[in-house]
C-alpha cells in the first residue's frame, strides 16, 4: 500500500523516538461498502445488526457466528462493569478468580477463561476443521505457528486489567487468519456498547455504519506534531524496560504532539485510530509487544478503515507466522 505524505511524517517521526516493532496509524485510503444497517436473524439484535456489505460473500458464515459469539461473551461480563464500584458491587474483583502469569500486572480472572472455552466450543461446533489459538489457553507458553489453513485467534477478554476495576474500555476480540493473513475482526466492547467488524475488502463498520480513520475534509497534514499519540506501557518493569518505554513517550513530548492516551487495550487501541478517535498508536519498545490476540481482529478492521500498519524498524509485511519478512 502506498504511503500518503502525512504517514510518512509520522512515521519518521516516531521511528527517532522508539526502538520498538509496531505502528498503527491513519492513511488516507478508504475503504468501499456500504453505510446503511440492516436487521439480521433473530440472534443478533437490530442494534449489533450485520451491515448488508458483509451479510453475504466470504468469510460472512465466520462473522456472523463471530458477532454472536462476541455479544455472548460480552454479556457475561456486564455485570462485574456494572456493579463495580457500587454497593452491590463490594468485593466484586476478589470474587473474580484472578490468578496470575507472569507477574502481578500480568493476570486472568475466571471470565477469561470461561469466555475463551465460550468461543472455542461455538467455533468447533460450526467450524470443526478449522485451527484456534486463544490467549488463557496458550498461557504463557509459545505461541503455536500459524498455518494457512483457517485460523481463529481470540482474546477472551482484552484489556483484563480495565475489566477487573471496572474500567468500561475492555472488549472481545475475534479474528480469523487464512491463507495466513487476517481476514475477519470483530471486537465488541460491552460497556461502550460498540461492535466493531470488519471483512478484508468490504470496510469497517462500528454498529452498523461504516467507519474512517479520516474525515472527507481531512488534508495530507497530519504529522506528529498535531497527532493525538497513544501507546501501552505494558508488562515490563525491568530498568532497562521502563526506561525504554518512559525515554520513547519522552521523546515523542519534546518532539511535539497534540497529546498523548493509553487505554489499556491494544484490541481498542487499533479500533480507536481506524474510527479517528486517535491518530496513532504504537507499541514494541520493551516487553509490551503485542500478541496475536492483541492485533488480529482489529488488524483487519483499521487496515479496512484506511489505517497503515508499518514495522518501525523497517517497511518489511508480515509473514503467516507473524514474522517480520524482507
Amino acid at each position: 500500500m502506498a504511503q500518503p505524505n502525512n504517514s510518512k511524517i509520522v512515521l519518521s517521526a516516531l521511528a527517532v523516538a522508539a526502538t520498538g516493532s509496531f505502528l498503527y496509524m491513519k492513511s488516507s485510503r478508504r475503504s468501499n461498502g456500504s453505510t446503511s444497517p440492516t436487521a439480521i436473524t433473530s440472534t443478533i439484535s437490530d442494534e449489533y445488526a450485520i451491515p448488508p456489505a458483509l451479510k453475504s460473500g466470504p468469510y460472512s458464515d465466520e462473522l456472523k457466528l463471530a458477532v454472536e459469539l462476541a455479544l455472548e461473551a460480552g454479556s457475561n461480563m456486564t455485570l462485574h462493569l456494572d456493579a463495580k464500584g457500587t454497593e452491590a458491587g463490594k468485593g466484586a474483583e476478589s470474587k473474580l478468580g484472578i490468578s496470575t502469569k507472569k507477574n502481578d500486572a500480568d493476570f486472568r480472572t475466571a471470565i477469561d477463561v470461561m469466555n475463551e472455552d465460550l468461543v472455542m466450543k461455538g467455533i468447533i461446533a460450526s467450524f470443526p476443521d478449522h485451527e484456534i489459538i486463544g490467549e488463557e489457553s496458550t498461557g504463557t507458553g509459545e505461541v503455536a505457528p500459524l498455518t494457512d489453513k483457517p485460523t481463529w485467534i481470540i482474546d477472551p477478554i482484552d484489556g483484563t486489567t480495565n475489566f477487573a476495576s471496572g474500567c468500561p474500555l475492555t472488549c472481545v476480540s475475534i479474528g480469523l487468519c487464512d491463507g495466513g493473513r487476517p481476514v475477519m475482526g470483530v471486537a465488541f466492547a460491552p460497556a461502550t456498547k460498540e461492535l466493531y467488524v470488519s471483512i478484508r475488502g468490504k470496510g469497517a463498520y462500528r454498529n452498523g455504519q461504516q467507519i474512517h480513520s479520516t474525515d472527507d475534509d481531512d488534508d495530507d497534514s497530519k504529522t506528529l506534531s498535531n497527532a493525538v499519540v497513544c501507546f501501552e506501557f505494558g508488562y515490563a518493569r525491568s530498568e532497562e524496560g521502563v526506561d525504554n518505554m518512559v525515554n520513547a513517550v519522552r521523546r515523542i513530548l519534546k518532539h511535539g504532539c497534540r497529546t498523548t492516551r493509553t487505554y489499556g487495550s491494544g484490541v481498542l487501541d487499533l479500533c480507536y485510530v481506524a474510527s479517528g478517535r486517535i491518530d496513532v498508536v504504537y507499541t514494541g519498545i520493551a516487553e509490551e509487544g503485542w500478541k496475536p490476540w492483541d492485533y488480529c481482529a482489529a488488524m483487519v478492521i483499521a487496515e479496512e478503515s484506511g489505517c497503515s500498519i508499518r514495522c518501525l524498524k523497517s517497511e518489511k509485511d508480515f509473514d503467516k507466522d507473524g514474522n517480520i519478512v524482507p
